[in-house]
């Protein structure tokens, strides 16, 4: 048992993180007053706090920000990938400040609050974050308590004794459970978001924990959209009669999915019907081709990771958020990597020769952004419209 009685404690701390290697941070807490577990990721994003905290594939994670100021735009009802966030909670710099921006109609601790999420402020995230960076993305709790009163050994032992995330299967904890149509599109400041009212293309979405955003952008490029949820079999898929199937972002091990989703992509496959992968979805087809997929030492999370498409030699920034990733040397002889990571040279997308197929790991969807890589939602669509063709 770790023993806590000679850390320094400043007199006015009301919350404390606590690492699976006893490692331990003071600070205010903010959010609802409660603990919560996970694994502790950073992400260096300096925008889209509201989109990152709703983001399906943060199940099971507290999000440490690098970017200082998190709360300083306040929130507002649109900016959100799902309406309960999956993460499970969030360690930040400063002080949440009053908002400052017109379309804010909430302050960002009382969004928190509202939606039983537990933070923290005060810590030293650089120095957090280069712990991360150096060992790995660790365990850890966060526990909130305005009398400043815990108990830290028993928080310690839960630390330790956490399952994390390897093998898990959070697909299933945040996909639907019915399937559902979407014809909601993309938001302008002037109407806010539009509708699909004259699609082109019936596009099946299995949801492994799918972000809104992404649902929105194939409704704006023309797809009449049927949401499945994660375990839909590929002839439930096919009743629907879709001229494309995508397959969506998600959290947990995509190794974990094997025993339902993998089974559906192989269906699919013997189809040849176009298939569009993001970042789980991307991994789960792979795994569907035979590959191999992998945890990774701290994983992308951010909005400025650096792509390549291989082909064109072309450098797309990108938001990426994904703790798993495929190897690439375990891709067969049919299956081409087509991006990589300019950053660790990892395997960022794939492409199945002689098939309609592809997948990403990363979120040409993102909202704010980037926006490099909207590209990739008109080459499924143009899958779409020479199969159709054919």
């Amino acid at each position: 048992m770790s023993n806590f009685t000679n850390t320094k404690r400043p007199p006015n701390a009301t919350a404390v993180v606590i690492l699976s290697d006893g490692t331990l941070f003071w600070g205010h807490g903010i959010g609802t007053e409660d603990k919560s577990i996970g694994e502790i990721c950073f992400n260096t994003s300096m925008t889209g706090y509201q989109e990152i905290m709703t983001d399906p594939s943060y199940a099971g994670q507290i999000i440490t920000f690098t970017f200082p100021h998190i709360g300083n735009v306040g929130t507002n009802s649109e900016d959100i990938e799902t309406i309960n966030p999956a993460a499970r909670g969030l360690i930040i710099r400063e002080d949440i400040t009053s908002p400052s921006n017109w379309r804010a109609n909430k302050n960002f601790d009382a969004w928190l609050k509202d939606h039983n999420l537990v933070g923290i402020s005060g810590i030293d995230t650089r120095a957090l974050t280069r712990r991360i960076r150096d060992l790995g993305a660790p365990n850890g709790i966060i526990a909130h308590s305005q009398d400043g009163k815990f108990d830290l050994d028993a928080l310690y032992e839960e630390a330790k004794n956490w399952h994390g995330l390897e093998g898990a299967d959070l697909a299933k904890d945040v996909s639907c459970t019915q399937s559902y149509t979407w014809d909601e599109a993309l938001w302008s400041a002037e109407g806010g978001y539009a509708r699909q009212e004259n699609p082109t293309h019936k596009v099946v979405a299995v949801d492994f924990g799918a972000k809104r955003n992404i649902l929105r952008c194939l409704a704006a490029a023309g797809c009449d959209v049927t949401v499945v949820p994660a375990n839909a079999t590929a002839e439930e898929i096919l009743a629907h009669k879709p001229d494309g199937v995508f397959l969506s972002n998600g959290p947990g091990d995509p190794t974990a999915t094997g025993e339902y989703a993998v089974p559906m992509v192989q269906g699919l496959l013997e189809k040849n019907i176009p298939i569009f992968g993001i970042c789980l979805g991307h991994q789960i087809l792979a795994l569907a081709l035979g590959c191999k997929t992998e945890k990774m030492h701290l994983g992308h999370r951010g909005a400025n990771q650096p792509v390549q498409d291989i082909k064109t030699g072309r450098v797309e920034i990108t938001s990426q958020n994904h703790g798993f990733v495929v190897v690439a040397d375990t891709l067969p002889d049919n299956v081409s990597q087509s991006h990589i990571s300019l950053f660790d040279g990892s395997n960022e997308g794939i492409t199945v020769e002689g098939k309609p197929v592809f997948s990403v790991q990363y979120h040409p969807e993102a909202s704010p952004g980037p926006q490099d890589s909207h590209y990739l939602f008109d080459r499924f669509m143009d899958n779409i419209k020479a199969a159709k063709a054919a």
